[in-house]
């Protein structure tokens, strides 16, 4: 074979060599672009909830799962039509069986007979107001990270009594999870697992509970109980009720008059992902996890929902909130959460350190000096709305105060309405506030 024969063999052989190279490499390119926006999506994400992992391999392992996530996530947002939607919450590097074994305890069921009660049983012809929100009338806390223990029922507890106390008294004070999670063992079980009525009955038996602010929240239950704060019974509760079981409407009912404790099924994909809009996802009934109701509304497209406040941080769902279907076609409601709802009861009103109103009544500032109320009356209704001419108020389910003709309006232009009343005079005393706001031993 001559020379120039051979280059030139040679000379072609390079060049189909190089075309396959210059290919290969727009392709191994095109694989790099696409795994580097991927990995950014992840180490942003990972910054963003402050997640680092130790483990060798670890982190390559949740890369993988947060991708799958990403794609159920994808693939859920794409169909049009969606009540709801998911996002990259702060659980988007956990499984489904992860997120359970972690934030999900056994199955929370009756263990006591029923503190039954027909404060709150649906009756016909109730009227109750197509929307409430606890939020707005500042008688919830702000949402808390339970972390890797099982407590949401710790706080859907406390969540509870910090409603009925702000209600009963004015006053919202944040309570401390962590006492339950140290001390009441009796039946409950710390990160273990526990219930809210359980969590009531040792409450009512201690004469009280802690603030947040004194004995702060570790999650964790390696701690032996402060039996020194556990006498810092700053504030108390004189019992507590069950809703009627598996009833929607009276759970409506009850919420509607205070916050109330709900046990619900919270394992699913769906749920662990849940960003926003009002949940209609895959749930059941086997009750594992503990939130609270802290009202309901309607969807602009005519969807029921409640307004439930969880414990699992707020970077997840809206703001560590979740919309749950509400008036579906199971009389548990949707997720079990009108199976074991409960709530507390309070009788004493505190006004300030020298002014209590009867049971079942409200305080009402009647003079206001620099901010600070010089003066109290007293509505005969509870949670009332104390109306700006000083004299009258009215009832919750009726808040609006209709000045020119004396009455009380569901809105502002509604045509149902009941007379006002008028507020008497408080009593002078301090042993009310002793009862309720001054730690004892």
């Amino acid at each position: 074979m001559s020379t120039l024969t051979t280059f030139t063999i040679l000379s072609l052989v390079i060049h189909s060599v190089l075309l396959v190279s210059s290919y290969l490499g727009g392709v191994t390119a095109n694989l790099v672009d696409q795994n580097s926006a991927e990995q950014k999506l992840f180490e942003r994400w990972l910054v963003e909830n402050h997640k680092n992992y130790n483990g060798l391999g670890e982190k390559d392992k949740r890369f993988e799962i947060f991708m799958d996530n990403v794609r159920f996530v994808q693939e859920h947002n794409s169909v049009s039509n969606q009540s709801y939607e998911l996002g990259l919450t702060r659980f988007a590097d956990l499984t489904d069986e992860e997120f359970r074994a972690i934030y999900l305890r056994k199955k929370m069921e009756k263990t006591k007979p029923s503190v039954k009660s027909e404060r709150y049983l649906h009756k016909v012809g109730d009227s109750l107001p197509d929307e409430v929100d606890w939020r707005a009338k500042g008688a919830v806390t702000p949402v808390r990270d339970q972390g890797e223990c099982g407590s949401s029922w710790a706080f859907s507890t406390t969540g509870a009594i910090e409603g009925i106390n702000q209600i009963k008294t004015g006053e919202l004070v944040s309570l401390s999870a962590q006492e339950l999670v140290d001390c009441d063992r009796g039946y409950n079980e710390g990160c273990g697992g526990g219930l809210m009525d359980a969590a009531f009955i040792f409450i009512i038996n201690n004469g009280g509970i802690d603030t947040d602010e004194d004995y702060p929240y570790t999650a964790t239950d390696n701690n032996t109980c402060n039996s020194d704060k556990k006498k810092n019974r700053v504030v108390r509760i004189d019992g507590y009720e069950d809703v009627p079981w598996n009833d929607e409407k009276s759970l409506k009912k009850a919420v509607a008059y205070q916050p109330v404790s709900v046990a619900i099924e919270a394992g699913g994909r769906e749920f662990q992902l849940y960003k926003s809009g009002v949940f209609t996802g895959a749930c059941g009934t086997a009750l594992d996890h503990a939130a609270l109701a802290v009202g309901y509304g309607t969807s602009s497209e005519g969807q029921d929902y409640w307004i439930i406040r969880d414990s699992l941080g707020s970077n997840w769902g809206e703001s560590g909130y979740i919309k749950l279907q509400r008036n579906v076609n199971d009389s548990a409601g949707k997720c079990g959460v009108a199976m074991l709802a409960s709530y507390p009861t309070k009788s004493s009103v505190v006004c300030d350190k020298s002014y209590s109103c009867p049971e079942k009544s409200t305080c009402c500032c009647v003079i206001e000096d620099k901010g600070k109320c010089d003066s109290w009356g007293c509505c005969p209704y509870e949670s009332a709305t104390c109306c700006e001419n000083g004299s009258s108020c009215c009832p919750q389910l009726y808040p609006v105060c209709d000045l020119k003709d004396g009455t009380c309006r569901m809105k502002a232009n509604s045509l149902l309405s009941v007379k006002a009343l008028t507020r008497g005079p408080a009593t002078a005393t301090t042993k009310a506030t002793t009862n309720v706001l001054v730690s004892s031993a």
